[in-house]
């Protein structure tokens, strides 16, 4: 009978090879998400997290602001430890999460 260490070193080896199958021009964000061992909370925690941003940064667009320096600083600061602002844009940007909010963000990269 197989313990369960065994059906998890089992399933780690399934998630390395799923994550190579994957183009990772597909889903780039979510395989960041797997590369970096996230967990379904701290996924969901950034998606509130860019859902709350892209409020902001409609408000802050409509009062006539141009740049987003501080809204960058505030997306940079509640990432997760294990990613990096850089990677996260570019990958969201590819995967068209958040298009006006990552595509704002960019521009301070």
């Amino acid at each position: 009978m197989e313990t369960i260490e065994q059906k998890l070193e089992r399933l780690e080896f399934y998630q390395t090879l799923l994550m190579q199958m994957v183009q990772a021009n597909s889903f780039p964000f979510y395989k960041l998400v797997m590369e970096k061992q996230l967990s379904k909370q701290d996924m969901e925690m950034f998606f509130k997290r860019c859902e709350a941003l892209t409020k902001e940064l409609q408000e802050q667009k409509a009062d006539q602001f141009v740049f987003f320096y501080p809204l960058f600083q505030k997306f940079k600061e509640g990432l997760h430890k294990k990613l990096d602002a850089k990677e996260v844009i570019l990958a969201c940007k590819q995967q068209h999460l958040f298009p006006e909010l990552m595509k704002a963000l960019e521009k301070n990269i």
